[in-house]
């Protein structure tokens, strides 16, 4: 136990005092945050960017229907030739001319309706224009069938059944696909944190290896002493890494956003909402259905689903940095790792995917319940089904157990069959091994 102690402490010492990784833990948050900052920076100054749009309209049919929005400001051209305003709009350096002709029918009109620009309009303000196009076209056809716009509106409305749970709760619905969205966030965040940081066990075996300074350790130390206390030491370096970054990166994206006066609601600026759209929508969500969100929010089991990801996030990691270590040891250099990477890759990819449209569906489907249980992807897939809850509706406790049982159970065996590849692959040199020689690796006694 005392040399699996000073194993951990020398693993972890050494990374943490590394000049590259102290460089790395200062810059990423400061680099992370200056392309936060940015993007706000340069969505809030696209979003105050107004375009002019000339409007040279020869029918009596659209008649103040352009008038200057928030996508656009709108600058009426009248009694001049077609050609005279799209020179003029040219030089005055406009988004570009609407041109509306003549005509008796407001169909044929509004099919020869052309939109002159410099280069290719954007989606947004085409979007805005054909709305308002096809506003008036319809206004228009009602108004001839002596038909009122209220009516027409009392035809349009959408009914919506109203759910309520067996206990007699008032519900709403799309909240299961948010609660699956933040633990899909949990989730990806596990993924990432393995693939990145697993890779620094790899790295440490494979320096150890090569300077032949693990001959003298294994010496004295048994491979499976090393091989975890190697895991061990690494992992909490690089956890202690993480918490930094994500401590230190949300205090300054506060700060900075703060200091730059840009608030983070600018980032919805750019939605594609007409304001009619907007108007209906405020309309519809009531002040009780608003509630019911929040309420539903505030029942999600926030210390539940915090312990569970650091759980599932260690002993995840666990498991991964043992294969990883197992890699390091069996080869020379990193580029002998790319054959064995996409086996060790394949089950966090086909977690998240495999997850989300699972868990979307059916969080305590086959699917789910499956890959929740499966130790190479229960820590994605388990994340992404315990926003629900753990118990009556929610995942159930004898699940939990069991994956949690199984990770432990898989982390130990892994580590004894990276072991058993480690105290063979670590004096081999000079020589790329194959799956079935890691094989006979697996056998020797």
């Amino acid at each position: 136990m005392d040399k699996l102690i000073l194993i951990i402490k020398r693993e972890y010492l050494a990374k943490v005092r590394n000049k590259s990784f102290i460089v790395l833990t200062i810059l990423s948050p400061l680099i992370i945050v200056a392309m936060i900052a940015l993007v706000v920076y340069l969505a809030k100054v696209n979003s105050e960017e107004k375009r002019i749009v000339a409007v040279l309209d020869e029918s009596p049919f659209f008649a103040h229907q352009f008038e200057t929005g928030a996508e656009a400001s709108f600058m009426d051209f009248r009694d001049i030739p077609l050609q005279e305003a799209i020179d003029s709009v040219h030089s005055l350096g406009y988004y570009g001319l609407l041109h509306i002709p003549s005509g008796n029918n407001i169909d044929s009109v509004a099919e020869n309706i052309q939109f002159y620009t410099k280069e290719s309009p954007s989606l947004d303000i085409l979007g805005s224009l054909e709305g308002k196009i096809s506003a008036r076209v319809r206004e228009e056809k009602l108004s001839t069938l002596q038909i009122t716009p209220q009516v027409i509106n009392a035809l349009d409305k959408n009914y919506e059944m109203n759910i309520v749970n067996f206990s007699g709760e008032k519900n709403v619905k799309g909240i299961s696909e948010f609660k699956a969205f933040i633990g899909g966030g949990f989730g990806y965040l596990i993924m990432m944190f393995i693939i990145i940081y697993g890779a620094f066990v790899m790295r440490s075996v494979i320096e150890e290896k090569t300077t032949r300074i693990i001959e003298v350790i294994i010496s004295s130390v048994k491979p499976f002493q090393l091989m975890l206390g190697k895991i061990i030491g690494t992992s909490l370096a690089g956890i202690t890494q993480f918490v930094i970054w994500i401590v230190s990166a949300g205090i300054l994206t506060y700060v900075v956003l703060s200091v730059m006066g840009i608030e983070i609601d600018t980032m919805h600026s750019r939605a594609n909402i007409s304001p009619e759209a907007m108007h209906t929508l405020e309309a519809s969500a009531s002040q009780d259905t608003i509630q019911l969100y929040v309420n539903e929010l505030v029942k999600i089991p926030w210390g539940t689903l915090i312990v569970s990801f650091l759980l599932y996030f260690s002993l995840g990691y666990l498991i991964y940095s043992s294969i990883y270590a197992a890699i390091g040891a069996a080869v020379d250099n990193e580029t002998d790792t790319q054959q064995f990477m996409f086996p060790v890759i394949t089950p966090l990819m086909l977690a998240i995917y495999v997850g989300f449209f699972s868990v979307f569906e059916n969080p305590n489907g086959p699917i789910a319940v499956a890959f929740s249980l499966f130790p190479l992807t229960s820590p994605i897939v388990m994340m992404m089904r315990l926003p629900g809850g753990v118990g009556g509706a929610g995942v159930p406790w004898w699940q939990l157990i069991t994956s949690i049982l199984l990770l432990i159970l898989t982390f130990l065996f892994i580590v004894w069959l990276a072991a058993k590849i480690y105290r063979v692959g670590i004096l081999m040199y000079g020589k790329k091994p194959s799956y079935k020689e890691i094989y006979r690796w697996l056998k020797y006694k």
